[in-house]
């Protein structure tokens, strides 16, 4: 009974042994397996990882490539927008450049033009100041020429702006002359000399200016281009007092001007 018990308890240790040997091993498999399970889903984790993350990475491409493809639109609609701007603005240059020319053209012709007008009323008036000048004393003067009717000319009675029969002859002649020409216009300035009420004498010369004015309209000359004026005895030719200078200072001057030469500068006051 001993020895069995002895057997019996030495099985049962084996057994026991075993058993615990056997766990033990058991245990080691599943430590193993559970480590191998932790580095696969450690490796599963990190796949993931590096999915998730290369999705992004490619959509972010995607999205970068879709910005650079609307951005190269925007480019070449840009690129299109400043090329027609360019040939607008070319074509403008052109225009601005034609016009340019055409109205440099334009200006030169126009010089031309009254520097022709300018020339031929010059000859004009010449041919005015040798003619008329042959009738009476005759100068040029920077806007025309002025004619001096003094009493060699042109006579009236003493205190009167009667015209002689003499001095309409004159007249005639004058008015003969100047029928020749265009675009004049003539001031006609009665003097008196320094005898007398200088009221007077203003009236007086005023009124002979207007007899020899109304002689050339009655001859045919348009009206307007006439003005008269009296100027008595405020610009004398001789400031002497003998009976030579006071004849010489009673005049009735002729002021032609043809507007094709003059400078309107010059007509300022």
């Amino acid at each position: 009974m001993i020895v069995l018990a002895m057997a019996v308890g030495g099985g049962i240790g084996l057994l026991a042994s075993w058993v615990i040997d056997h766990v033990g091993g058991l245990n080691e498999e599943i430590a193993t397996l559970q480590v191998a399970e932790q580095r696969a889903v450690d490796e599963a984790r990190e796949q993931s990882s590096r999915a998730d993350a290369a999705e992004r990475t490619a959509r972010e491409a995607s999205a970068a490539r879709e910005q650079a493809e609307t951005d190269a639109d925007a480019a070449r609609e840009e690129a299109a927008d400043a090329d027609e701007r360019a040939a607008t603005a070319i074509a403008r240059a052109a225009d601005v450049e034609a016009t340019s020319l055409a109205a440099q053209a334009e200006a030169r012709r126009a010089m031309e033009e009254a520097e022709a007008t300018r020339q031929a009323a010059e000859a004009e008036m010449n041919r005015l100041n040798e003619a008329l000048g042959r009738i009476a004393e005759t100068r040029r003067t920077a806007l025309g020429l002025v004619m001096n009717l003094d009493e060699g000319s042109l006579r009236f009675d003493f205190n009167r702006a009667d015209l002689r029969p003499e001095s309409r002859e004159t007249l005639a002649l004058i008015a003969g002359i100047l029928f020749t020409s265009e675009d004049f216009a003539i001031t006609i300035s009665g003097h008196t000399d320094a005898r007398g009420n200088r009221q007077y004498n203003q009236r007086l010369s005023e009124r002979r200016a207007r007899a020899v004015a109304d002689f050339l309209i009655d001859a045919g000359l348009a009206a307007e281009r006439f003005t008269v004026e009296g100027l008595g005895e405020a610009y004398p030719l001789d400031t002497g007092d003998s009976d030579a200078a006071h004849a010489r200072n009673r005049r009735v001057e002729l002021g032609i001007v043809n507007a094709r030469i003059v400078d309107p500068r010059q007509l300022d006051p």
